[in-house]
Order: C-alpha cells, then sequence, then structure tokens
C-alpha cells in the first residue's frame, strides 16, 4: 500500500515539505504536481496499478512510498536524531533532514552564510548627532540581549540612548526588575514606557491568538507606539537588540533571501532607490532609512506588491499585521509619523550592532550574563540556566504554540526558538550539558500542553 511519506503534504496542485531540508534540496520543499498527479495522490493511501505508478512517476520512492518506509517523527526528546555538529534535532524540528555525516542543514551551510550577519544595515560606530538630543534609540524590554545592548552603546561607546520600553501583561519579574536597577545605573539614557488599554490590548491579542495561536507580538507592537516618538525627537537611528542567531534564524525560516542581507549595505541598490524617490518628489535617503520605512509601511498597510510575490512569507508578521485591524485607533497617529518622516526625510535609521563583534568573535552567553550582572544591576531569571529569551513569562508558550502548529502540519514556519537555539549551541560559549537542559526544561518542545499557557489565555478571558 502506497501513502504520502510523512512531513509532505498535498496543498491543491503542491506537494509541500514541512522541515528544513539537506542540502542540495535545501528550501526545494515544493514539488508542482498535475490533476492528474493530484488527484492520484488525494486518494492515498492504497494500492496503485501500475498505469497510476507511471503517472506519478519521480514522485514514487521521494514522495510516496510503501508504508514500511515512512518516517517516523519523534515525540519527545528522548527519540529524536541530533545534528553530529550542534544540538539540532528531528523532534523541535520535525521534518528535519541530515547529510552522510549526520550534519543537520544549518551545519552543512555554516561557511555558506558566514556573512549573513543582518538584514537591516550593520554599524561599527554611532556618530553624535547635532540634531537631536539622542544619539540612538534601543527597544529595551530587561532581557539580556537588549540589556547588554544597552551597557554598551551607553557605557562602553558613551553614547546619549533612548530606551523604549512597552508594558505588557507579560514581562517577567525579573526583566522589570533589571529595567528598575537600570535607569539608576545608566546616566547616558533616557527611559520612556508606553502602554496600551487592556480593553484595546486584549482586542488586538485575542485576534492575534485566533491567527498565530499566540499572543507573540514584539516588537512589532512597539513601532506602533514609539515611532511617533522618534520622529518628533528626530531620533537618527534605532536598534532592536537582536542576537545574531536570530537574524541567521530568519534565512533558514525561508522569510529572509541572501539578496536581502547584502540590499542592507547595498550603496547601489541605495542609489536606485533614491533615484525613484527623488522623481517623485521625496527627499533621499540612507541606508537603515529605507528598511524603517519598509518595515513602517508593512505594519501599517500589509505587505507591499514585491514581498507579495517573493515566495518569502513571515507569518508571525502577517498574524500581526491583521490583528492591527482589530484595533483601528491605534493607527492613525502611526501612519500620521510614516507619511511625515517620507517627506521630509527625517527617518531614523533601522540598523544592527553585531554582538559577536563587539563580544571580541562570540556572542558568550555566560560572560553576557556575568557582565549584566555585575555592571548594570541585571537580575537573572529565577532558573539562570535560562538564557535564550529572558524578558517575557510567554516565550515558553511562544515556542510550545509554533512548535505545536509545525509538528501537526498546520504552519510552514519552523518555530523561533528552534533554529536560534540550535544555530546558538555552536557558539554560545555554553556546555552541552547546560544547553540540553535549558532545551528540555526552559523552552516549549512538548507535544503535550505546558503550564504557561494558561497566563496567556487568563489575560485573554474565558471565552478563549
Amino acid at each position: 500500500m502506497y501513502h504520502i511519506q510523512n512531513r509532505w503534504k498535498l496543498e491543491n496542485k503542491n506537494l509541500h515539505y514541512y522541515g528544513l531540508r539537506s542540502v542540495p534540496n535545501l528550501f526545494k520543499n515544493d514539488v508542482a504536481v498535475s490533476k492528474k498527479q493530484a488527484r492520484i495522490l488525494s486518494s492515498l493511501p492504497r494500492e496503485l496499478s501500475e498505469d497510476e505508478i507511471s503517472v506519478l512517476g519521480k514522485l514514487i520512492g521521494e514522495q510516496v512510498v510503501f508504508e514500511n518506509e515512512l518516517k517516523t517523527v519523534p515525540k519527545s526528546l528522548s527519540e529524536a536524531v541530533f545534528c553530529s555538529r550542534c544540538l539540532a534535532n528531528d523532534f523541535i524540528i520535525p521534518g528535519l533532514e541530515f547529510d552522510e555525516s549526520g550534519l543537520c542543514p544549518m551545519c552543512q551551510t555554516a561557511n555558506d552564510v558566514k556573512e549573513l550577519k543582518s538584514v537591516v544595515p550593520l554599524v561599527d560606530e554611532i556618530p553624535r548627532s547635532k540634531k537631536s538630543r539622542f544619539d540612538i534609540a534601543l527597544f529595551y524590554t530587561g532581557g539580556k540581549d537588549s540589556a547588554y545592548l544597552l551597557y554598551y552603546l551607553s557605557e562602553v561607546k558613551g553614547l546619549r540612548v533612548l530606551a523604549l520600553t512597552w508594558e505588557i501583561p507579560y514581562i517577567s519579574d525579573s526583566a522589570a526588575k533589571s529595567i528598575e536597577n537600570a535607569k539608576k545605573i545608566f546616566g547616558n539614557v533616557e527611559f520612556i514606557s508606553r502602554s496600551v488599554s487592556q480593553n484595546v490590548l486584549r482586542r488586538f491579542y485575542k485576534k492575534l491568538y485566533s491567527l498565530n495561536g499566540n499572543t507573540c507580538a514584539c516588537p512589532s507592537l512597539a513601532y506602533l507606539l514609539f515611532y511617533p516618538e522618534l520622529v518628533a525627537n528626530r531620533v537618527p537611528y534605532f536598534a532592536a537588540g537582536n542576537e545574531p542567531v536570530q537574524m541567521l534564524g530568519l534565512y533558514y525560516n525561508h522569510m529572509a533571501p541572501k539578496i536581502a542581507y547584502s540590499f542592507a549595505n547595498s550603496r547601489f541598490l541605495t542609489f536606485v532607490m533614491n533615484v525613484v524617490r527623488v522623481l517623485t518628489l521625496h527627499p533621499p535617503l540612507k541606508q537603515g532609512q529605507f528598511q524603517t520605512l519598509m518595515t513602517m509601511k508593512q505594519l501599517a498597510y500589509g505587505d507591499n506588491i514585491v514581498l507579495k510575490h517573493s515566495g518569502y512569507k513571515n507569518e508571525l508578521v502577517s498574524g500581526i499585521v491583521e490583528a492591527i485591524r482589530a484595533v483601528p485607533e491605534l493607527l492613525p497617529p502611526f501612519t500620521k509619523s510614516i507619511r511625515r518622516s517620507s517627506s521630509t526625510g527625517n527617518v531614523p535609521a533601522f540598523v544592527h550592532v553585531d554582538l559577536d563583534k563587539i563580544c571580541g568573535g562570540k556572542y558568550d552567553w555566560n560572560a553576557v550574563k556575568s557582565i549584566l550582572v555585575n555592571e548594570c544591576g541585571w537580575v537573572p531569571p529565577a532558573d539562570e540556566n535560562k538564557a535564550l529569551h529572558t524578558s517575557c513569562k510567554i516565550e515558553k508558550c511562544k515556542d510550545h504554540t509554533q512548535f505545536l502548529r509545525f509538528y501537526h502540519c498546520k504552519s510552514k514556519m519552523i518555530p523561533f526558538s528552534a533554529l536560534e537555539f540550535s544555530l546558538a549551541s555552536r557558539n554560545c560559549g555554553r556546555t552541552k550539558e547546560e544547553s540540553l537542559y535549558e532545551m528540555e526544561h526552559l523552552l516549549g518542545f512538548s507535544v503535550e500542553e505546558i503550564p504557561e499557557c494558561a497566563i496567556m489565555r487568563q489575560f485573554l478571558g474565558d471565552e478563549i
């Protein structure tokens, strides 16, 4: 009896593979099928005639197999097959393939992606602004990554930093304490916070929950709250505090092609886009400003025509954009600031600081946490082994819901933390034992519901 191979799923006239494929098939997750092939595939599992086998052709043995050739999907970490170099495995990334040496696709292509640092411009130096009382703004959550970047920009580089914190019902106790301590320690930093009324926030979160299965919206919601502030204060630069593996994870999640990383620092493409702006009577922009406008316009108006037809889709952002439509009262000041900044050229440049580089070549999680505790009053999470994400009570819930949706082939988005943690395990300065402990106990990879989901549902209300 023939079956469609596990992790392959028939979707109209297309077979899609839910997983991360080995080289040379990396990102070759879709196989177009004819009407005849689709009719046969939709009838499986069953026996096939010789004529039907002939119609399916090359699909036999790859996408269509005998029952005893079906691949199994692990139900727990103890059943998983691990990469021979990093901690990527086929439980946290269902459908993960390996080569003959036991390497996962991320390790197979490690040398090919060394230059993929950021989809926004990388900066080493931030000049002192003559037009603003701030040199740079930072989206600051109190977590490890943004806290370290705040320390670096303020204390090491001596910049005047505007720290932007949005109040959400899920902030971790340790992050809240870290923010309060930072306010007392960092003399070059001005802290501002914004919040949304509980009723508006609940409406937004309910819609997002119905679309994405969770209420994770950081930092997208913060952009709506703070962009008018950045424009009004003529802040020249802003950063989000993303560690290197978060940027690289976008590539392996098929959300950003290699050219997106090149575009961030391409003077030629910047020149071409400025020609278009000048011809449409808009002032020219510099690198980073284009990325800002694209980011803000996507949130305000949805994907532009290029993104819609590019084949690259960020399901998380798409859900957030649709959920924003449930709270239209948040949009007027945001869209007004977009139009104003675009017409005047007063656009804060979205930039990225390479945390690997400023840490001497490796963003060592344990070393960074030690600096933050000793120099910045940073309060670590209750379980000090937690290091990937440290600012939010529902990070584990986000992991869990993204994992379940991908595990059951309901989403094409690989869980963000699964990619980020796997990539970081090669170069984060932690022992294998420390990393395995965090993966098993502090992240949300479980086929059974985890307690943290109750925190999310409690805020949303009984009807969820």
